[in-house]
């Protein structure tokens, strides 16, 4: 009888989240003035991450991350990984273990592709290879909760270089390492992250926003 009831409870919470999860009814719109405001934010507050979500929506069966990513110049052969903070030295380790090995950073996700659309500036956008001597984002990370969901970021090695500027799209699916090696002015892009499995944050809003 016990475990009849609690079957029973079971299909209830599935079908009240099922209801729950309903995608939009009309169009989501996110202005030029919202994508600037959270860029000006981003500035007046000296965020040290790069990568700003501006908003996680429901879309019902998963759910869609949009943010605005504003880099910095950086000289050849530096490291910028995929736009979030290096995750803490006791996280644990991911990738291939190669001890010496030298390259620029980066990263991947697990569980989100990325999209990007290159709105000003241009870079040296490094995709592939491997990452190695890398170590996972921790559960409370921005980037694991807000940004990407879980993600390994290290040494990127093997990887292929593309010049990339104002205009270009560059889709990146899970599991690929990216990051940039090099960017002489700055580069800014907007990032749409399908997240199928909802690891990110849901209903999240950027304060600039609220």
């Amino acid at each position: 009888m016990r475990k009849q009831v609690l079957q029973i409870l079971v299909l209830l919470f599935a079908a009240f989240s099922a209801a729950l999860a309903q995608a939009p009814k009309d169009g989501v719109f996110i202005s030029d003035e919202n994508i600037k405001a959270v860029l000006k934010h981003s500035a007046d507050t000296h965020r040290t991450i790069p990568d700003n979500t501006l908003r996680v929506i429901d879309m019902g069966q998963y759910q869609l991350g949009v943010a605005v990513v504003a880099r910095g110049a950086m000289k050849g052969g530096g490291a910028a990984g995929g736009g979030n903070a290096a995750p803490a030295a006791a996280s644990a380790s991911c990738g291939e273990q190669r001890p010496g090995a030298t390259g620029p950073n980066g990263i991947f996700h697990d569980d989100t592709a990325e999209s990007y659309v290159v709105i000003s500036g241009s870079g040296t956008l490094i995709t592939g290879g491997t990452i190695v001597n890398g170590k996972r984002s921790g559960p409370n990370d921005e980037v694991t909760t807000v940004l990407n969901g879980p993600s390994c970021g290290g040494t990127m090695v093997g990887y292929t270089s593309r010049e990339v500027k104002t205009g270009d799209v560059i889709i990146i699916p899970e599991h690929v390492p990216h990051g940039f090696s090099a960017i002489p002015d700055h580069i800014t892009y907007l990032s749409i992250r399908p997240d199928l499995k909802k690891v990110l944050q849901h209903g999240y809003v950027n304060s600039a926003l609220k």
